[in-house]
């Protein structure tokens, strides 16, 4: 062909010609840039920036041996909840030196707390479990939510900004009482909330507050686990799965719509389950005993193993 016939697409490896330009203009700023010494932050993991005490704010004339039952970071990073055993829910929020490192680890003085929690919530019985809103944006007021179950009373939606109580989900047994939830959980979505029972899994729509569910039993023709559901985790993504953790030495994972049970897992020299945890596409299992602690590792659906902390 002649070069009337040449076809101005650029062959694959070449530049194309109208972006030479745009791309010398972006090599100049880059060296322009490093003649002026700039830099790009460095960050290091491995040298925490502060260090925060808290301890005499939880602990008081009334109730001395007071002591943590458990730490939550929201899902913007932007705050925590903590659980004693007052049962109480404290929610603390970051300082704004906590989001710049000097270099150097810099240490508050023990003798007294670091700061004081913004939010305190008096539970009426010992708190079961709670959990944040997994959209939570300290940026947007109406998603600073998180869910608490508590010992003889229904599930609570708490306000994170002001605390007061945006709505309840009861389930009550067959004798018309009340059924307290033992672990609680938001889907991916977050447009309904999970409650483990004995042997049972209630599904409330967020937006219904009330008496509304969906129930579902596990024991399906001894297919299912059996017992307590002590904890309920969700991939961070829709992926249309979730497991759950029982004291029966099980666990367990289902699809959300229906309540498929895809992969059931058994140990019989564990006592139960403490928690479980979805962290992109690997299920972390924990539990304690006696002994050690003991983490499973869910690599994938074919492989697993055991970590052993002592």
């Amino acid at each position: 062909m002649g070069e009337a016939g040449k076809s101005n697409v650029p062959e694959e490896g070449e530049i194309d010609p109208s972006k030479e330009e745009e791309i010398k203009e972006m090599s100049n700023t880059v060296d322009e840039a490093a003649a002026e010494g700039f830099s790009w932050p460095a960050f290091r993991f491995d040298i925490p920036g502060r260090i925060y005490h808290f301890a005499h704010q939880f602990r008081g004339i009334s109730n001395p041996n007071n002591f943590f039952k458990g730490v939550k970071w929201s899902p913007d990073g932007s705050s925590f909840l903590t659980c004693s055993d007052d049962n109480s829910l404290r929610l603390f929020y970051l300082p704004e030196d906590a989001y710049y490192h000097t270099g150097y680890l810099e240490e508050c003085q023990i003798s007294q707390d670091s700061y004081a929690s913004s939010l305190i919530l008096n539970e009426a019985e010992m708190v079961y479990d709670y959990c944040w809103y997994p959209f939570m944006s300290i940026l947007d007021p109406t998603t600073c939510v998180f869910i608490s179950t508590t010992r003889d009373h229904p599930i609570h939606l708490w306000d994170a900004v002001s605390g007061e109580l945006r709505g309840t989900y009861r389930a009550y047994d067959t004798m018309d009482e009340i059924s307290a939830a033992l672990s609680v959980s938001f889907n991916a979505s977050g447009s309904k909330v999970f409650a483990g029972y004995n042997k049972y899994i209630r599904v409330f729509d967020i937006h219904r507050p009330g008496r509304d569910f969906d129930q579902f039993s596990l024991a399906k023709r001894d297919a299912g686990p059996s017992g307590i559901v002590s904890s309920i985790a969700f991939p961070p993504t829709s992926s249309g799965m979730f497991a759950i953790g029982s004291y029966s030495q099980t666990t367990a994972v289902y699809v959300e719509d229906n309540m498929e049970l895809l992969y059931l897992f058994t140990w019989s020299n564990w006592w139960g389950y403490t928690g479980s945890v979805f962290q992109r596409w690997k299920l972390y299992i924990y539990r304690r005993s006696e002994g050690p602690i003991h983490i499973v590792l869910g690599c994938s659906q074919y492989c697993w193993r055991s970590l052993q902390i002592v």
